[in-house]
């Protein structure tokens, strides 16, 4: 069973959004005050937050050319896509391939209006409004079916989204995540990674003060043994399932994740 839920197509700057909050701790100016406050609130419990957000953008890139580079993955599935930034998804894997075709999928309003602007003139690559739970929708949309030929490989990216996945008999992350792999061909790839802790108390404050804010448009900060879980029946990708900061990094000197009240954690793998 997926949500069917109606998607508001206004945008509402006094509620703070996960993807804008995002793009503020990226370095971005498509976000307002209210995400700029909120995010302040969260750095007093959790100031690891920005090198958090900066180094999962990092690994976003490193998993597109990895996957793009080493297993010739031509089209991807960007799902919880986030706002437009530097070296996108489509960015990345096009500088390896020209041709690859990507498809972002965002419930935010404003990426769908700011990802459409910077996609005008491709015609490899689109930008669908949608919650990320509605697997059907996506994969019959128009654009997808235009872009993606889902009897070759192609690579589906949660790339720190499933933490706004509420939990559900049937619409949780870990339902999500095996409805998607059982409709990909094998060699197809998913990329997985959310934000864990191993503190009750971070769990406990952050899920609440997030919830709060974004009024219910959060689901909860997990565990790692809750995001293994996703992986079963999959070829997990060396070096496994990790703090994503330390997924085959460029150089030994690359920046890692120095404090741990909570992490990016996940990884990528394989469709057998």
């Amino acid at each position: 069973m997926q949500t069917g839920k109606q998607l508001s197509t206004s945008i509402d700057a006094t509620v703070p959004t996960a993807a804008r909050m995002y793009d503020h701790y990226l370095g971005g100016k498509d976000n307002y005050a209210a995400d700029r406050g909120a995010c302040e609130e969260l750095d007093k419990v959790v100031p690891s937050t920005r090198v958090l957000a900066v180094n999962n953008r990092r690994f976003l890139q490193r998993v597109v050319r990895v996957l793009a580079e080493d297993h010739g993955i031509r089209q991807f599935l960007d799902h919880g896509s986030g706002l437009p930034t530097q070296d996108n998804v489509h960015q990345v894997a096009q500088r390896i391939d020209p041709e690859t075709h990507v498809v972002y999928v965002d419930n935010d309003p404003m990426v769908l209006v700011h990802g459409r602007a910077l996609l005008e003139q491709d015609e490899r690559t689109a930008v669908i409004h949608a919650d990320m739970r509605e697997t059907d929708a996506i994969f019959e949309h128009p654009d997808t079916k235009r872009l993606i030929d889902f009897s070759k490989p192609v690579a589906v990216l949660f790339n720190s989204v499933m933490h706004c996945i509420p939990d559900s008999d049937t619409d949780g992350p870990l339902d999500v995540a095996r409805r998607v792999a059982a409709r990909l061909a094998p060699g197809s790839c998913m990329v997985m990674c959310q934000l864990v802790s191993e503190d009750p108390e971070v769990r406990e404050f952050v899920t609440g003060f997030m919830d709060q804010v974004t009024q219910g448009h959060w689901g909860r900060v997990r565990r790692q043994e809750d995001v293994a879980k996703w992986f079963e029946g999959l070829e997990i990708l060396e070096p496994g399932l990790v703090e994503v900061s330390t997924w085959r990094p460029d150089t030994e000197v690359a920046p890692r994740q120095l404090t741990h009240e909570w992490i990016e954690f996940g990884g990528v793998a394989r469709v057998p």
